[in-house]
């Protein structure tokens, strides 16, 4: 591991604010400033109700927290010391791209592309868990690294999980998909 960030590690950092910028952005448009909000975006499939397997309104309120440890991650990164570790230069790429992908699927689903929406949470969901491998394989140096970096990426990985089987369902149930009553409760 090198001391001084290589202008490999730059571009990375760059990318990553770029990244949480347009995470940031893509948000507005998901609760509503700019665009739909989501509950409301694609037929209102993706409602808090529209499904057995939707997330309660409130559950949602666990983005505050992965958003607000996303903008952590991003200041994090830029310090010279984590800039050049392994598991940084393993995941900061990944972790751009989970921003990207967490952006596009809002927009996607304000579209009402539904189906769509299941690819890009897909893609997304194999983000974070091969960011989560590769976080794996080196332990974190410090407790605020466990925090900021760790805390934040299994948050996001696991909200996203749940998320990915909601959005199935919701797609599934959009494109006329009914299962009986007891089964539908068993599944769900």
């Amino acid at each position: 591991m090198s001391t001084a960030p290589t202008r490999q590690d730059r571009v990375r950092q760059v990318v990553v604010t770029l990244s949480e910028i347009a995470c940031v952005v893509g948000t507005l448009f998901g609760i509503g400033v700019f665009g739909t909000r989501v509950e409301e975006s694609s037929g209102g499939a993706l409602a808090a109700d529209a499904t057995l397997l939707a997330p309660a309104g409130p559950a949602f309120s666990i983005w505050s927290v992965i958003y607000v440890g996303l903008g952590a991650y991003t200041i994090w990164q830029w310090f010279p010391r984590n800039a050049t570790t392994d598991r940084t230069r393993r995941t900061g790429w990944l972790v751009a791209g989970s921003m990207l992908l967490n952006a596009t699927w809002l927009l996607v689903t304000q579209q009402g592309w539904i189906w769509a929406s299941v690819v890009v949470i897909a893609l997304l969901m194999a983000v974070l868990a091969t960011i989560l491998v590769r976080l794996g394989a080196h332990a974190p140096r410090t407790r605020l690294e466990r925090v900021v970096v760790d805390g934040t990426l299994g948050l996001y990985a696991g909200w996203v999980a749940v998320a990915t089987c909601a959005n199935v369902t919701a797609a599934l149930a959009d494109s006329g998909v009914e299962v009986a009553a007891p089964a539908a409760d068993w599944i769900g």
